[in-house]
């Protein structure tokens, strides 16, 4: 798609929900920051579609976009944390751990299991005391997410 990127950011801010998704279809071979900054903001969209849609479009960029997401998994969204997290895991994003290993402490416990199942999958055995100190939180699909992690 070769529209400007104001274009771009427009319809993902107010278009229709069919004109969102075929933008972010289009999208996969972007490294503009504003824009893949606005794709990280639709992993909070209402529309679970948008946000399938965002993750997908992310996960098959294969351009070198990490340090955006990565400084996106401070965002106040709890939503762009825990699937921002998960976004680096499925890119295999190894130096992403760090950042992830911090949100095993988070405030929400859907960004908790999250971080767990990113590091699991990365296989980050430098958050082996984290994710055994998340066996004892009071959430259980934070337990449940550590327990895999941990195997």
């Amino acid at each position: 798609m070769n529209q400007p990127t104001e274009k771009i950011i427009q319809i993902l801010d107010y278009g229709t929900s069919k004109e969102k998704i075929k933008v972010l279809e289009s999208l996969v071979n972007s490294n503009d920051s504003q824009i893949i900054n606005k794709i990280v903001s639709k992993l909070d969209d209402s529309d679970i579609k948008i946000r399938g849609e965002a993750f997908s479009s992310l996960i098959l960029n294969k351009n070198n976009i990490s340090k955006i997401i990565i400084k996106n998994l401070s965002s106040q969204s709890k939503n762009i944390r825990g699937f921002g997290s998960l976004v680096l895991a499925n890119r295999k994003d190894v130096q992403a751990i760090p950042t992830i290993i911090n949100l095993t402490k988070d405030q929400s416990g859907m960004v908790r299991a999250s971080a767990l199942g990113a590091l699991g999958f990365l296989k980050a055995k430098e958050a082996t005391n984290e994710i055994h100190q998340c066996f004892s939180d009071s959430n259980l699909e934070v337990k449940k997410s550590a327990l895999k992690a941990a195997m």
